[in-house]
């Protein structure tokens, strides 16, 4: 079970993080988590993928076709640290990130970043770029996540400007929406991990 110190909620999310070990099931671990944040019995939980592996989760007594999915989940995990996410009528993704050496980290932002994300990492000293790389990796990942398709969209179709030490959405493809209707929150869980939430109103039915 995930242990109550180690979660949080902000607005319609809630999200919670445990240790991992390489190889573990994701979703045993996460299952008894959902079960006691939606007060029903694990067989009611039906998690399935969709056709781009992304999960999505339903409970049984719910009847296709009668209404929207209420809840969306998504969770990540990296090192030694699992986080998860359950979003209410929201669309929700989140990313975790370990904080180990990166001295590829300029040259994975000129390949994948936009340019002027680039350019605004490379005006940092070198250990702070690389801390400030994962936090632009976190929040673009956690927004593609809950757009649906993953990195596959291409990190440079979402723009992120560095402000107040975080880093804010300021433009993105017309596919994702606006900037504003996104709310993205960075946050540690754990010493050495980054993590981002990132979450909009649902949608009624997935771009394609």
């Amino acid at each position: 079970m995930f242990s109550p110190y180690s979660s949080l909620r902000t607005g319609p999310v809630r999200c919670a993080w445990r240790d991992y070990r390489r190889g573990e099931s994701a979703e045993t671990l996460i299952r008894p988590w959902l079960a006691a944040e939606l007060a029903t019995d694990d067989a009611r939980i039906d998690l399935t993928r969709d056709a781009r592996g992304r999960p999505r989760l339903r409970l049984a007594a719910d009847a296709p076709g009668e209404a929207p999915i209420r809840f969306d989940i998504n969770w990540s995990h990296s090192g030694e640290a699992l986080a998860v996410a359950l979003g209410d009528g929201v669309d929700v993704g989140i990313d975790i990130e370990w904080l180990r050496p990166r001295p590829q980290a300029m040259a994975l932002a000129r390949r994948f970043f936009a340019p002027e994300e680039a350019d605004a990492l490379a005006r940092l000293p070198t250990a702070e770029a690389e801390t400030a790389f994962v936090q632009l990796w976190c929040a673009k990942e956690a927004v593609l996540k809950a757009h649906g398709h993953g990195l596959s969209f291409g990190l440079e179709r979402l723009i992120f400007a560095p402000r107040d030490a975080h880093w804010s959405l300021v433009a993105c493809d017309p596919a994702l929406g606006r900037p504003e209707d996104w709310r993205i929150e960075a946050f540690s869980p754990l010493p050495g991990y980054l993590a981002t939430l990132a979450w909009r109103p649902r949608l009624l039915q997935c771009p394609p």
